[in-house]
């Protein structure tokens, strides 16, 4: 099964995500089917950058979004699109 989930990278104390698209049976921080965005929570606020399309795409061919980024989907619509 894919699942839509974050890949932690940064330094310590100061993360950085990427949201990915992944096997469910991988590592956290392994090997991944593509990136679909990112997430920087030590910006104020924070930074959400997705790929819609391609987030539409994996979420049409069965992909699940775990609890977090099914919250950070919901946050980012809900945001105005800046240009």
């Amino acid at each position: 099964m894919v699942k839509l989930r974050l890949a932690r990278f940064g330094a310590k104390k100061h993360p950085f995500y990427r949201i990915v698209a992944v096997d469910s049976r991988g590592k956290r921080d392994g090997r991944y089917l593509e990136q679909l965005g990112t997430y920087d929570p030590m910006q104020n606020p924070s930074v959400i950058t997705l790929i819609a399309d391609r987030i539409q795409y994996w979420q049409s061919v069965g992909a699940q979004p775990s609890e977090s980024v099914a919250q950070l989907l919901k946050t980012a619509a809900k945001a105005p699109v800046s240009k």
